[in-house]
């Protein structure tokens, strides 16, 4: 009896330990690449002061500083000659969103941002506080108070005169009072720390005194913490000041100028951001907070002076870009395969390498699973959108949302590996096993793939998975 108690013990911890195996049977999935453009949240080409479906500027000319003239929209986010985009950038000047003091256009912002969501995007928003004419001063009311300054000697490209201490107190309520807003607002993709300079780009920042660089600057930085910000690549003082309160992307508005100006020896490109990005402190910004640059004239400019595209397009992906701003101008048809690469390149792109998970789980057990991610892009995502597991069956279909931080997962290889718990009542049966980076509020994929099998519904199935 000892004897056979004994065998049928150790048949017993056998069939166990084979039935084990069998449930925690791993399937790999090797997910296959594609070379498509992907059109994803917060990356690639922008509109300006326009939203996708809108005409085009035409020729060499642009419109900015002024309320949007907004276009009728005939149905279609198609835009001709132009790439699909995710981001519509709007540029505004200081008079037309403060037209009395303390009295701010609301209705104007809303109306943009809520067009942007109509037309699948999101808006970058930048507040100039004027521009070169008496049409884009600042606003009636400040130049009452502050008279005429014709007289007084100037920095080159100020309407009016920083050090005045009321410039840094009015600008800066006012840019305290759309952040107060608007500060984490779905819709806002980003904010320009504009402070002083025609167009608001920040010409004679350097001759600021500290007092009122960190009055305007601490505005924004205060009043933006959910928001991405991004500043103009002025000078050292004040970038690295803002570097120094709060991760700050950067901007340029001249991406491509290889000799534009003067006698054509010196260039943007060339001669100042090189040399600026790295002496202002800005090399490694792009870690953290977004690089959006803007286009020099437009690029059809660049092909009417023979500059070299392919050059441009790989400075700024060297310089880790994630998106740019073409003035809403058509992109010349001869270029566009370089434009393609550049899309492919631009910001991030996850590729799903490789995804392991169990074939069988039993309910309120646990699917472990690893999971390996290529960013073939440039930089990484700057807003959170998690990897979910979805199990869809017959009788239920359940939503896994990780705690995995994409905008951390910096060009090259990462790795997530973690599980998630099955509910107690979850129903025996087969499931199908999708997986997506999505938003995490609504649990709905966000981010598109660089790889096949998406569905329609954004999600990519991984294979079959067995409760029981």
């Amino acid at each position: 009896m000892k004897c056979a108690d004994w065998r049928y013990g150790f048949v017993l911890l056998l069939v166990l330990a084979v039935g084990e195996a069998a449930a925690q049977r791993i399937v790999t999935v090797r997910p296959a690449e594609i070379d498509d453009v992907l059109v994803n949240p917060g990356i690639g080409f922008t509109t300006f002061q326009r939203f996708n479906g809108d005409e085009l500027n035409r020729g060499l000319k642009w419109t900015e500083g002024f309320p949007i003239e907004y276009q009728e929209f005939k149905g279609s986010l198609e835009n001709k000659d132009h790439p699909a985009t995710s981001i519509a950038y709007f540029r505004v000047y200081w008079k037309f969103v403060e037209p009395e003091p303390g009295k701010y256009n609301w209705a104007m912002l809303d109306t943009a941002l809520r067009t942007a969501n109509n037309r699948k995007q999101t808006l970058m928003l930048r507040i100039a506080p004027y521009g070169t004419t008496n049409d884009n001063d600042v606003p009636d009311w400040y130049r009452q108070m502050v008279g005429d300054e014709s007289g007084k000697k100037l920095i080159a490209k100020w309407r009016t005169d920083a050090e005045d201490a009321r410039y840094a107190q009015h600008f800066a309520r006012m840019v305290r009072a759309v952040g107060a807003r608007y500060d984490g607002h779905p819709d806002l993709e980003s904010v320009d720390v504009s402070i002083v300079g025609a167009w608001g780009e920040g010409a004679g920042s350097a001759e600021l005194s500290q007092k009122t660089r960190e009055a305007l600057v601490d505005a924004y930085v205060e009043s933006f913490v959910k928001t991405p910000l991004v500043m103009l690549l002025t000078d050292e003082k004040t970038n690295k000041y803002g570097l120094a309160r709060k991760p700050v992307g950067w901007r340029v508005d001249c991406l491509g100028d290889m000799g534009g100006f003067g006698n054509g020896q010196w260039s943007h490109m060339l001669d100042y951001y090189p040399q600026a990005i790295v002496n202002f402190g800005m090399k490694d910004a792009w870690q953290q907070a977004p690089v959006s640059l803007e286009v020099c004239w437009v690029m059809q400019h660049w092909k009417d002076k023979g500059w070299d595209v392919d050059y441009i397009i790989d400075q700024s992906l060297k310089w880790h870009i994630s998106s740019f701003n073409g003035k809403s101008s058509a992109v010349p048809k001869e270029w566009q395969p370089a434009v393609d690469r550049w899309l492919k390149k631009m910001g991030y792109r996850f590729v799903l390498r490789k995804f392991t998970y169990p074939e069988t789980v039993r309910p309120h057990g646990k699917l472990a699973f690893t999971s390996w991610w290529e960013n073939k892009g440039v930089a990484p995502s700057y807003k959170e959108f998690p990897p979910a597991l979805r199990l869809e069956g017959k009788d239920r279909t359940a939503v896994f949302v990780t705690d995995a931080d994409i905008r951390k997962w910096l060009p090259g290889d990462n790795l997530y590996d973690s599980a998630v718990y099955l509910p107690a009542d979850m129903p025996e049966g087969d499931y199908d096993l999708s997986i997506a980076l999505v938003d995490a509020a609504t649990r709905t994929p966000k981010i598109k793939l660089a790889i096949a099998g998406a569905g329609a519904d954004g999600w990519y199935r991984m294979g079959k998975l067995t409760v029981r």
